[in-house]
């Protein structure tokens, strides 16, 4: 039996909850002075006042972590990325920094589609090795829990492939995945105007060999103008819940289209972006108990006005946060960068920046009953921080403050 002991931590913060904290709960993170926390193979046994927790224990017995003068805490669940693409969108960054907007950028072939002819030209070996790499840079940030999504294939193969790399990387002890099918991610220049067919290949045609090949734990679509609409989304999300899927939806990014809605109406796990979620959509969330993914750094590096991650906070909502990695409207995983914004354009107090990336992360992917706090009997799944106090996360801004990552009670990176 492996049994480790953190010790000596000026902070714990046990974001404690076997589900997510919606509104004013969001503030709560467990905050523990002078904590410890016992571990015992892979899995949480005790937490707590280390004084407390001592007396119980023969100290000998353990292996010891010293957390001095640092801050412990869950490790970061970043619920929504497309970390396995091929090629990448220098160039179209470069447009958008001169004007162009995302749309105009897809009107001229660029945008999803680019990536698409570059990940059907990447073999699985190549897709799996880029996706590991991420992955690594990853847990240097402190995630030990990510969700990654097809939706650069669309076409049968080439989402199975993107899937089936993904299900390699399951296989690795420092990080956990949750799959995403998402396959009406975009739609090809040979279903424009047709994209009812298009919506009919996906359900007829790749659904049920994802769901055959066991390869994806939730369903998505790209519900917005001029890609699919809200008839069309339902339809698909539909069919991939009748088929025993989890749902998410790309909801209300750029225009007010109702996603939001559909994703309470559907009762989705997750709705992500919201940027142009109506007051309306943003109730009926937080009356579904449908996880709000808020993904910041898309709305930075679009020059887009962010989501009312406040309102919907003050409203009643359980928000999560996330990067949203991928290689064109947002090429950065960096959980610091996804901190600051949070907290000082979505007016989101670290408290709830905090809960976001934690526990409500877990909850948008479905695990919170296993990961996304400090409590008894889950995945010791922590980080500690290189200062004394939580408030150094948004203050330090723009850094990586993660000391040591600890995967299932192992250390799997030391910065």
């Amino acid at each position: 039996m492996s049994k480790r002991l953190i010790l000596n931590a000026s902070e714990v913060l046990t974001c404690s909850g076997f589900g997510p904290k919606f509104g004013e709960d969001m503030m709560d993170i467990g905050r523990i002075e002078k904590g410890a926390v016992i571990i015992e193979d892979g899995l949480i046994k005790k937490v707590g006042v280390q004084k407390e927790l001592l007396k119980d224990i023969n100290i000998e017995d353990y292996e010891i972590i010293d957390a001095k003068g640092n801050t412990v805490m869950p490790g970061f669940v970043d619920s929504h990325t497309h970390f396995v693409f091929g090629g990448y969108r220098a160039e179209e960054f470069s447009w958008r920094l001169r004007g162009d907007n995302y749309m105009d950028i897809m009107k001229r072939g660029g945008g999803i589609v680019s990536s698409v002819k570059s990940t059907r030209e990447s073999t699985l070996e190549e897709l799996v090795a880029r996706g590991a790499k991420r992955l690594d840079s990853m847990v240097k940030f402190g995630v030990t829990t990510v969700e990654g999504k097809s939706g650069y294939g669309l076409d049968l193969d080439t989402e199975i492939r993107q899937l089936e790399a993904m299900k390699i990387l399951k296989e690795r002890k420092d990080i956990d995945i949750a799959t995403t099918f998402l396959g009406p991610h975009a739609v090809e220049k040979q279903y424009k105007g047709k994209e009812d067919e298009f919506i009919d290949y996906q359900i007829n045609e790749v659904l049920p060999v994802v769901v055959e090949k066991g390869l994806a734990e939730f369903a998505d679509i790209f519900c917005e103008d001029n890609v699919f609409n809200v008839e069309q989304s339902r339809r698909f999300l539909q069919a991939a819940k009748d088929a025993g899927m989890k749902l998410k939806i790309h909801a209300d990014e750029i225009v007010q289209l109702g996603g939001a809605e559909l994703a309470a109406e559907l009762g989705a796990t997750s709705a992500d972006h919201l940027l142009q979620a109506s007051d309306k959509g943003i109730e009926a969330m937080a009356e579904k108990g449908v996880i709000s993914t808020l993904l910041p750094c898309t709305a930075f590096l679009l020059k887009e006005e962010y989501a009312r991650g406040r309102y919907m906070i003050d409203n009643g909502c359980a928000v999560a946060l996330a990067t949203d990695l991928n290689p064109g409207s947002c090429f950065t995983n960096s959980i610091p960068l996804l901190i600051s914004l949070s907290s000082l354009y979505m007016d989101m107090r670290i408290e709830e920046v905090i809960t976001a990336i934690t526990i409500n992360g877990a909850a948008a992917v479905s695990r919170a009953d296993s990961v996304g706090s400090i409590d008894e009997g889950k995945k010791a799944d922590i980080i500690i921080l290189d200062f004394p106090s939580y408030h150094f996360l948004p203050y330090h801004a723009g850094v990586n403050i993660v000391k040591t990552v600890i995967k299932s009670g192992e250390i799997v990176a030391q910065n």
